[in-house]
């Protein structure tokens, strides 16, 4: 009696399921990128409208024919914008660039100390010192705004560059994010630097920092976006125009009497320069910089 073995045979994969699969990559893929030009496209509206208006006269962007673009482009606009006489701008933009750059300095030496020593520092308040960093953060600015200000006027710091840096040398925020970095960050090669003879600040100075980097670039570009757009302690502490900042000249630009749109949009233009050239450089640390310190949407 013979038996005979079933044929296997073998099916041929359905050409149906790599199809499908292929076509929806690709339709997801294109979806992305359509996806991704439309929120650019709208990104860059914000800026070709400034653009368009910092190069056309009064007329053009308050007439009720819209142009594209202005047919007559004002070059002149910009000679006008730093030889106004009323709104000193190029020295607004230096005092900016000298208050923003010492601010951040300031802040990331403070900050960075005050958080490492709450992370490392063995005290049995620390805790406490700690919860009364956060504390500051619930208090409102209006409370401690006038104080400040009698305090800065006493000292003589009205129109100084002190007046406008030395008060805001602190953040809680940036005092906590510090702290949460440097809790996550290797114990192991401040105890081999300790084996070597450094104490806290040489630890802290030879090894965390430079290990540290990133962070560091992450914190200095929030920080010094903040100071450039600062508005309203620039403008209670600069009094007289040669003090006045960037964000101050542009509040001049437009009063109860008159509203000079062209040079509100030219002087707009160069105030964002240094912050788009800052975060375009530093942006992948922003971003890593925010990750590393252990906060979790």
């Amino acid at each position: 009696m013979t038996t005979t073995t079933p044929e296997v045979r073998e099916s041929a994969p359905s050409s149906d399921g790599p199809r499908r699969g292929g076509r929806g990559s690709v339709m997801s893929s294109t979806g992305l990128y359509i996806a991704t030009a439309i929120a650019g496209f709208l990104f860059l509206i914000p800026f070709y409208l400034l653009i368009r208006n910092a190069l056309s006269t009064d007329a053009d962007i308050t007439g009720e024919n819209w142009k594209f673009f202005p047919t007559d482009v004002q070059w002149g606009n910009i000679g006008e914008l730093f030889t106004d006489e009323t709104v000193p701008f190029g020295q607004s933009l230096w005092n900016s660039a000298v208050v923003a750059t010492l601010h951040t300095v300031g802040v990331l030496l403070v900050c960075s100390l005050a958080g490492y020593g709450l992370a490392r520092i063995p005290y049995r308040h620390a805790n406490k010192v700690f919860y009364a960093v956060l504390g500051t953060l619930m208090v409102p600015t209006a409370v401690t705004f006038v104080p400040s200000f009698v305090l800065v006027s006493s000292l003589g710091w009205v129109d100084t560059y002190r007046g406008l840096i030395i008060p805001g040398l602190f953040s809680g925020f940036t005092c906590f994010l510090f702290r949460q970095y440097f809790l996550g960050f290797p114990k192991e090669l401040e105890e081999a630097a300790r084996v070597d003879g450094l104490g806290y600040w040489g630890a802290y100075w030879r090894i965390v920092v430079p290990n540290s980097l990133n962070f560091f670039a992450a914190m200095a570009t929030i920080t010094f976006i903040n100071g450039w757009n600062s508005f309203l302690w620039p403008l209670v502490i600069g009094q007289d125009p040669s003090s006045w900042t960037v964000q101050v000249a542009l509040s001049n630009y437009m009063t109860n009497q008159t509203v000079v749109f062209h040079l509100i949009f030219m002087a707009t233009a160069f105030s964002i320069l240094p912050l788009v050239f800052v975060f375009l450089f530093l942006q992948r640390w922003l971003v890593q910089g925010i990750a590393q310190t252990g906060i979790k949407g």
